[in-house]
């Protein structure tokens, strides 16, 4: 039987794409690539709290960069797909990675040596907040709402709370830290907007390029600063830099770059305000971290904020 037109259009779709659109998906596969990105990212956090004890910030990056690139490619290789050679991808791989991963995880994993595991969670899920703030005040490539703005000034309020409460017990290096974790976030913004520029390369590809390049250039920084081999990581601080290197870059990434692909810059932040409780738990959970009054209230604010900015309307009243 001949295809209809609406048929034609949705193979002709297929096959241009790997993937299937939004419009394709639905509702229910939005919710579930946003909550398999949710599960991968917010792991980071908690595996990176158990494995900076006995592993140095820079070493620790390096390490689950090269783990995450050497499995991506593994399975590239299993899938026949090649890397691009040409100057103009890796430039944009390059660039991608320092201002998604190797500058702002520097700055974060730094700064969990004096920051709880949890509270790195909420303050670095404010990404979608900076985006906003960004695409308004500079690129405005996507419109801006009076419930963007709404979702904008509930978040800064809880990451106020957070910080500010803090910051009255004493101006010491973890208030220090939490700023910086802030500003790695605003790095964060920027990579998802500069990001919509790979969406023509295979996600996979652009995940293991970039991973590539982040876990080579802090080698050599590695050797020099903490000389791994005179290192001693327990047994649990390796275990968590492989799954993290698997699970939260690898996976994580690969899901960062199909939903930016896919579903665009808003959804793919959508995924911050799911992260937040699950990274929150996890904390609690694997770290026996508390959740003090200031950081759950903090917590619901940012998590309304970044949920009023980055589901749309209609979403809400999806079942």
């Amino acid at each position: 039987m001949p295809q209809s037109t609406s048929e034609a259009g949705r193979s002709a779709a297929s096959v241009s794409s790997p993937l299937p659109s939004m419009a394709a998906t639905g509702a229910r596969n939005w919710r579930d690539y946003a909550l398999a990105l949710a599960c991968c990212w917010s792991s980071t956090y908690p595996l990176a709290k158990l494995a900076l004890p006995t592993i140095p910030p820079i070493t620790f990056i390096s390490a689950r960069s090269l783990i995450a690139a050497a499995f991506l490619f593994a399975i590239l290789w299993m899938r026949g797909i090649s890397v691009p050679t040409d100057a103009k991808a890796w430039k944009l791989f390059a660039t991608q990675q320092l201002i998604n991963s190797t500058f702002p995880f520097l700055i974060i994993t730094w700064s969990q040596l004096y920051v709880p595991a949890s509270n790195t969670v909420v303050l670095a899920s404010t990404t979608p907040i900076f985006a906003f703030l960004i695409t308004s005040l500079i690129t405005r490539h996507e419109p801006a709402t009076l419930l963007k703005l709404a979702g904008a000034i509930l978040g800064l309020a809880g990451t106020i709370l957070i910080v500010g409460l803090d910051a009255l017990r004493g101006f010491g290096i973890e208030i220090v830290a939490e700023i910086a974790i802030l500003l790695a976030t605003i790095s964060f913004a920027c990579a998802t907007i500069f990001g919509l520029r790979l969406s023509e390369y295979d996600p996979m590809v652009v995940a293991a390029g970039s991973l590539l390049f982040g876990g080579l250039i802090l080698l050599p920084p590695s050797l020099i600063i903490d000389q791994p081999w005179t290192l001693q990581p327990t047994p649990t601080a390796i275990v968590a830099t492989i799954v993290m290197g698997i699970v939260s870059s690898a996976l994580g990434l690969m899901l960062f770059y199909v939903c930016l692909g896919r579903l665009g810059t808003l959804t793919t932040n959508a995924q911050g305000y799911l992260r937040i409780p699950i990274g929150v738990g996890l904390s609690v959970l694997l770290l026996g971290e508390s959740v003090p009054s200031n950081l759950a209230l903090g917590l619901v604010l940012v998590m309304a904020g970044v949920a009023a900015m980055t589901v749309p309307a209609e979403k809400f009243k999806l079942r």
